[in-house]
């Protein structure tokens, strides 16, 4: 069916979609992944082969492909489905890979979330559009018209420094209403409303995954299913003690994981996103390649200054045997 008469069918109003139908649960870790490249700047494919498997090992619940920490707006489309597909291979079968299919217009999202179903992915992240901006009530229509022609599990994922925001309410709105809506990624930072999206929702209703590493015990604690972090993808082994000590109330583990997390955000949040990340992979073996901006002098140093940090860091607090403990 053509993306024409798809879209003009999905938005009619003789669908009769059930606002009851069963939301698939989402729960547990994400590893946000990035996207490796070469000396040239091509995506290398091997190292993120190496990288799926590096997370697998140490215990994460799911994947996260060519969301923010994977920088999709640097990739062309049939690099993000490759991409999506070789994270669908090398996961269980049981798992749940999130592919992004976030872009500036709606055909590129539709066409990316095509891919990513061929390619077997569960559940889409869907961003609100980048680069123009757009009103509450155009990003309403966006969703529902995505959602409804994809026929598909999606998550909302807000991501406010990088995207359009969608506002609570709006948010709230989708979720509530919207079959294929089944939860949000919020990576907003926004503490206050954690608490707002835990009331709003119905019994075994819509999953609520944040996405900020600095609010996951606020999080868990108002009631949230689970976690997607870009730090669960160079330490998955802190990610992974952290949550499964809170479900297990293991408040000693759960503060230790906390104050790890904070120290870590701190230094990374020094950095553009997500090059801290890559950085920290690099120093567990898996180099990743160029950033993608060439470097100041300023730049250097602060790279400098937090690859040492962290060479320091990691075997102070041996965070790499954490998960071992569980």
């Amino acid at each position: 069916m053509s993306y024409a008469h798809r879209a003009e069918w999905a938005g009619s109003d003789v669908l009769g979609f059930d606002k009851g139908a069963m939301k698939a649960k989402l729960s547990g870790i994400f590893a946000a992944l990035v996207t490796p490249r070469d000396r040239q700047g091509r995506v290398n494919y091997g190292t993120f082969d190496c990288l799926v498997d590096f997370v697998l090992e140490r215990g994460i619940d799911g994947l996260v492909v060519c969301g923010a920490t994977g920088e999709y707006p640097h990739l062309e489309l049939k690099e993000r489905k490759k991409l999506i597909a070789r994270a669908v291979k090398r996961s269980p079968r049981n798992m749940t890979v999130m592919a992004c299919i976030g872009a500036s217009s709606i055909y590129t999202t539709l066409k990316l979330g095509e891919h990513a179903l061929e390619a077997g992915s569960r559940a889409l992240l869907l961003p609100a559009p980048h680069f123009f901006h757009y009103e509450q009530h155009d990003l309403v229509t966006f969703c529902k018209i995505v959602a409804r022609t994809l026929q598909a599990p999606c998550v909302l994922y807000n991501l406010p420094s990088f995207t359009n925001r969608f506002d609570t309410d709006t948010s709230i709105q989708l979720l509530v209403a919207e079959k294929h809506i089944i939860g949000i990624k919020d990576s907003s930072g926004d503490r206050q409303s954690l608490v707002r999206f835990a009331q709003a929702r119905p019994k075994d209703g819509f999953s609520l995954i944040v996405g900020h590493d600095a609010l996951i015990w606020d999080a868990l604690a108002a009631g949230w299913d689970g976690i997607v972090s870009g730090i669960a993808c160079f330490l998955p082994e802190l990610l992974v003690s952290y949550y499964r000590g809170f479900r297990a109330g293991e408040s000693e583990t759960t503060c230790r994981c906390r104050a790890l997390v904070h120290q870590l955000t701190e230094e990374i949040n020094k950095l553009p996103i997500p090059w801290g990340i890559r950085l920290g992979l690099d120093i567990r073996g898996i180099p990743t390649g160029p950033l993608p901006l060439p470097l100041s002098a300023a730049r250097k140093r602060e790279i400098a200054q937090f690859r040492d940090w962290l060479r320091r860091w990691l075997p102070e607090h041996d965070v790499a045997s954490l998960a071992a403990t569980q």
